[in-house]
């Protein structure tokens, strides 16, 4: 895993969604409306209207390289579309037409919300990414995960628009020290001087933090607050803070690809690995309760599932890349 360079600029913000939209046009319509210098013409006049068009276009500019993996018809199908009168933005017009021709693990990240793609850094399922930041702390972003880093005069702000985050924090080298709050839609939680991580539960509804060393304050979105140390972690919501569960440093090595099982349900682990590959990994009820204790990989995980092909009474059935389904391993007489 590489280290990404050093921030040494405040992230700006989100450009209007409205020209973001027509920038999403603009990646269209240099790809596949021909190579007319009034096209080309067309959109620098556009993007040098204003610092605004500039920011939208280059939040978009990332998607011309994505469409290299959508077949020219359908993206050319697509543009046409998007030349009728009340047409959809290009976002919004692509969808049904991806979905016929575009691979899964493509989709898994690129029709993700739109809030999301526009986020400061974000990873695609399976990603991680570490970074610096521009006061020397750590930030880890773990799989299909978006932040947004708004530091100021007055604080350090990670917002966590969507899946989970390890911080490691460094001390203030401004002036006046500034705190270092991790937001999420449940609450904000603030860093005493310490190693944490935040995930968004979005089908529950609820953040869930858990601290390596030190402390940290959680802080509900009524004002509800609690302090949580080390070896500990809890999940809330907006209304209240759960009680406390003990949590190990192994938590965390998903950090490095790892997925260390105690004793966990077979049907939990695969629901982990999930996480990081395109497509469905389905569990047969028949073997969900099997228990997992090792080491399994997260980076490859085609090869966490031999693995536990090879350690437990299973079969992996891959009807595509995208489908697979973990079941018991027939007996020598089926």
């Amino acid at each position: 895993m590489q280290e990404p360079q050093h921030q040494h600029q405040q992230p700006q913000a989100a450009p209007d969604p409205a020209l973001l939209g027509e920038a999403a046009d603009w990646v269209l319509a240099l790809r596949y409306g021909g190579d007319a210098p009034k096209v080309k013409e067309d959109f620098e006049g556009w993007r040098r209207q204003s610092p605004a068009h500039a920011a939208a276009w280059s939040r978009a500019e990332a998607l011309l390289g994505v469409f290299s993996q959508v077949p020219p018809a359908i993206g050319k199908d697509a543009f046409r579309a998007l030349q009728r009168p009340g047409r959809r933005r290009a976002l919004g017009a692509l969808g049904p037409l991806l979905l016929l021709a575009v691979p899964a693990g493509w989709l898994a990240w690129h029709r993700r919300p739109w809030h999301e793609w526009v986020a400061d850094v974000a990873t695609a399922r399976g990603e991680r990414r570490a970074m610096t930041l521009a006061d020397g702390s750590r930030l880890v972003l773990n799989t299909a995960s978006a932040v947004d880093i708004v530091f100021s005069a007055a604080e350090r702000r990670i917002q966590l628009r969507a899946g989970e985050i390890l911080v490691a924090t460094h001390a203030d080298p401004s002036p006046v020290e500034r705190p270092f709050l991790v937001q999420t839609p449940e609450g904000t939680v603030r860093a005493l001087g310490t190693r944490f991580s935040v995930r968004r539960l979005d089908d529950d509804g609820k953040t869930r933090v858990a601290v390596f060393e030190d402390a940290v304050e959680i802080r509900a979105a009524d004002g509800a607050t609690r302090v949580l140390r080390a070896g500990a972690q809890a999940d809330f919501d907006a209304g209240r803070i759960g009680t406390d569960a003990r949590v190990e440093e192994s938590a965390a090595l998903w950090e490095r690809g790892m997925l260390l099982a105690r004793n966990m349900r077979l049907a939990d682990v695969l629901a982990e690995m999930s996480r990081y590959r395109s497509g469905m990994l389905r569990c047969d009820p028949a073997v969900a309760e099997l228990r997992v204790s090792g080491a399994v990989s997260l980076a490859d995980t085609d090869a966490g599932l031999d693995l536990l092909a090879r350690s437990l009474p299973l079969r992996i059935e891959r009807t595509t890349r995208y489908w697979v389904t973990v079941g018991p391993r027939p007996s020598p007489a089926e």
